[in-house]
């Protein structure tokens, strides 16, 4: 078994041992198995045991509980869903839209409620986040994002603009001229969140086997290589991980996102820096950045930049690219010089799932009894909680107001063959990056940054 706590800060920081549960000791037949224990599958069997305790549930785990996205993300509890309010109104319309949008705002509570009753200490900070502008064209980009907002009938509740002095007051970054601010997002610390979730389901019932790859699912059956669990309804909840199941290796593209965390800072950096609610914080490049400050006072940052690999491998040595962290380093550095000389004493990485048309998407097929949730390009802390509790309502057979949500049985196209989907991901990464030099050179919003968006739906 592997040292589970060199994952990552948050697994390195969680309090007490931690220990795989066992894998599933032999053939079994259930009413549910959930394949993944990772946020979408503990928060389905989580509420699914609650609205129904005497279903027999099983969650199985190649790994343990939050090995994979799930204890290695951002920390950040949004609403964000990876496609526009406008590509959503496209396929479902203006009201779903926005119904989906209100659902996703209101699950960042839902998160924080079940946390505080199940005593899980996530370190859950309801600061909301505040995405800086710190050029004319990211200035642009912010005063259209809430302009637009506005639009779907968001109001100063919801997202707002944010001036130069009162951007600067919140997140004391270089060159500040403006920010948007939405309460719409709370900081935690996602191993202990997910890591408490699975011990919580647990207490309803819920079986969770540890150590157990499953090698095949099809309708009524999960095959493992402990035996078969026969189950009535089967989750598929296995994200960046996905395309190691036989037949869905064009479903999901695992994508890697890396992170790195610094030593705790002093109070006169935070003094500098502020972030004194916890805010989660980026800003209005293309090529994503993310960050917050720990509840131990490190910052914690990330973003997007790591290659694609061919064929959608995912291995170990993928989680450290040297020279993709030594370039997040360089942008905390050039957003916070006040880090200099700060130690990095962490560094880490993993896979998220990027769906074909950047769709994330719940449903079941009725037919085979086959449900899924995935594809949530990196903003599925949030997302998976929503995700849990239509999954339970649509396994359950309750006529709710989620299993009406227009992402609910939405399928994306698979992924182009090979060499084709590692041609267009890596291009479109280096897409998003020259872009974001384009701007900076020019001073001009970026054509090519355009034609990415449309070709993800945006």
């Amino acid at each position: 078994m592997s040292d589970y706590r060199d994952l990552s800060l948050w697994h390195d920081s969680l309090p007490g041992p931690l220990e795989r549960r066992p894998p599933l000791p032999g053939p079994r037949e259930v009413d549910v198995c959930v394949v993944g224990a990772g946020f979408t599958g503990l928060w389905t069997a989580y509420y699914l045991a609650g609205l129904n305790p005497s279903l027999r549930i099983a969650v199985v785990e190649q790994e343990t509980a939050g090995f994979g996205a799930s204890g290695r993300n951002g920390g950040w509890c949004s609403a964000l869903f990876p496609a526009s309010l406008t590509a959503v109104a496209r396929r479902s319309g203006r009201d779903a839209a926005v119904a989906l949008q209100r659902a996703l705002n209101a699950t960042v509570d839902e998160v924080g409620r079940v946390a505080a009753d199940e005593g899980i200490d996530c370190h859950f900070a309801k600061g909301g986040t505040v995405s800086v502008a710190r050029t004319p064209v990211q200035v642009e980009r912010a005063r259209a994002a809430v302009a637009e907002a506005r639009g779907w009938g968001f109001g100063e509740d919801d997202v707002r603009w944010l001036p130069a002095e009162e951007a600067t007051g919140t997140l004391g970054a270089t060159g500040v001229l403006g920010a948007t601010y939405t309460p719409h997002c709370a900081a935690i610390h996602p191993a202990r969140l997910v890591r408490g979730l699975a011990d919580a389901a647990v207490r309803r019932g819920v079986e969770i086997f540890e150590g157990t790859r499953v090698t095949r699912l099809a309708p009524g059956r999960v095959e493992t290589r402990y035996g078969v669990v026969r189950a009535r309804s089967v989750v598929r909840a296995t994200e960046g991980y996905t395309a190691r199941l036989p037949g869905l290796r064009r479903a999901v593209a695992p994508v890697y996102s890396l992170m790195l965390a610094t030593e705790p800072l002093p109070a006169e950096f935070w003094d500098i820096v502020g972030l004194r609610r916890r805010e989660t914080f980026t800003d209005h490049r293309h090529l994503i950045i993310y960050g917050q400050r720990t509840a131990d006072d490190r910052l914690a940052f990330g973003g997007r930049g790591a290659p694609y690999h061919f064929g959608s491998a995912i291995r170990p040595e993928f989680d450290r690219e040297p020279d993709v962290h030594a370039a997040l380093h360089d942008v905390l550095l050039e957003l916070f010089p006040a880090a200099r000389g700060a130690a990095v004493t962490h560094t880490w990485g993993g896979p998220l799932g990027i769906p074909r048309d950047w769709f994330a998407s719940v449903g079941l097929d009725a037919g085979t009894g086959i449900a899924w949730a995935g594809g949530y390009v990196g903003d599925g802390v949030g997302a998976s909680n929503l995700a849990g509790r239509t999954l339970a309502d649509l396994i359950a057979g309750r006529d709710s107001e989620l299993v009406r949500l227009p992402w609910v049985g939405h399928r994306s196209r698979r992924w182009e063959p090979e060499p084709l989907r590692w041609l267009g991901v890596n291009a479109g990464l280096r897409a998003m990056s020259a872009a974001d030099d384009e701007e900076q050179r020019t001073g001009r919003s970026s054509r090519r940054a355009v034609v990415f968006g449309r070709l993800t739906g945006h």
